[in-house]
């Protein structure tokens, strides 16, 4: 499947806006240069793991990664398909600190016909200081576990409200 960079940014904007918890937290895809993607998240007070410190919940990272590793994994694929997790570990470098985005950057790294195997980057200004990086491989399911239409909803275009 062949898509633009700013189809593939419309299309996994509506992929986060779709995950209860990434829309409520207001997840931006902030730009799509398949296999690869940038994500931020704006900060948010009920990020934080630790009030007494300002540090956020290592939870917050995993999340993250997960999705932006995800994410990537869609846009690397011939067509995309669904992919769950298989595996995903992080590696934390040091904490993230309230008042501040979190970025990540994920790239797909290899897609084999059953893996994706990808890698992702969490930081706070400045980039050159990571805070977390995770590597997750995702298992392809194929077109025949993949709803009729994910393809399709994901770059659908938006209809009016009405």
């Amino acid at each position: 499947m062949t898509a633009t960079p700013e189809a593939w940014q419309r299309a996994l904007t509506r992929f986060v806006t779709v995950i209860p918890h990434t829309r409520e937290l207001g997840l931006e895809v902030v730009t799509v240069a398949p296999p690869e993607v940038l994500l931020r998240l704006p900060w948010h007070d009920d990020l934080l793991g630790d009030t007494a410190r300002g540090l956020v919940h290592g939870g917050v990272l995993t999340m993250l990664l997960d999705t932006a590793c995800g994410s990537s994994v869609l846009c690397a694929l011939p067509v995309p398909e669904v992919c769950p997790t298989l595996d995903l570990r992080v590696d934390h470098y040091r904490p993230a600190v309230a008042g501040q985005p979190l970025w990540v950057r994920a790239r797909s790294l290899r897609v084999t016909a059953s893996m994706v195997f990808t890698e992702g980057m969490v930081w706070q200004e400045p980039e050159e200081r990571p805070v977390a990086r995770g590597i997750a491989n995702f298992v392809r399911l194929g077109a025949r576990n993949t709803p009729p239409g994910f393809a399709e909803a994901l770059f659908a275009e938006e209809q009016p409200h009405v």
